[in-house]
């Protein structure tokens, strides 16, 4: 965790709770870190770029938080520098709850997770949405993913501002069909082998 994410989440009465329950000791020293973790480094860039989704949080105009999971091709979301993320919006169930929120508060909060080994990594940043002018067309067209079908409907650019990675208590290991077949594969190799030569056998005999 850099100085910059504890600036951030690490309010009074955050503070407060961690006095009572005895951790306060320890982060009080993330407050003082040189590093003030506002910068996507080459293992958070390459976290991120593998990802097939993340789940987003924003703020209602009633006060609310919302998440909601956006998914793709592995690619779609796109790391453009080292404190800036980009991707394409796409058609959905048409409630905008997300695009009206960010207008109204831009701050989000992200969670990318790798459920094989247990990896999660938070994001804290500032949306923009780009929709509806040459600007928008352009960011729109840079973020595409050839493989995906669903029309975009705008793009959404998010300025880091803090990141950290969680520990991996409790995250339970899931994965993905990609995931599976890549884990299966010697399995199914090693079985279509027996089950030749199985077949040889009987043939034989």
């Amino acid at each position: 965790m850099g100085r910059r994410f504890a600036e951030l989440a690490f309010t009074p009465l955050v503070k407060e709770e961690q006095r009572v329950h005895g951790s306060r000791h320890l982060y009080e020293r993330v407050e003082q870190s040189p590093d003030p973790g506002d910068r996507l480094g080459p293992d958070e860039q390459a976290f991120i770029h593998e990802r097939d989704g993340f789940y987003m949080a924003s703020v209602t105009e009633t006060g609310w938080p919302y998440i909601q999971f956006r998914g793709g091709p592995i690619g779609f979301i796109h790391v453009l520098d080292d404190r800036t993320l980009g991707f394409a919006d796409l058609r959905g169930n048409r409630q905008y709850i997300s695009t009206a929120n960010l207008k109204h508060d831009d701050r989000v909060a992200l969670f990318f997770m790798d459920y094989p080994t247990q990896s999660r990594l938070k994001v804290l940043g500032r949306a923009t949405i780009h929709e509806g002018d040459a600007e928008a067309e352009k960011l729109i067209e840079s973020f595409r993913v050839a493989e995906e079908k669903t029309p975009p409907e705008r793009a959404v650019v998010i300025h880091v501002e803090a990141f950290d990675w969680n520990c991996q208590q409790h995250i339970t290991p899931r994965y993905s069909g990609v995931e599976l077949e890549t884990i299966l594969a010697p399995m199914r190799r090693r079985l279509e082998a027996l089950e030749a030569e199985n077949k040889r056998l009987k043939s034989e005999s």
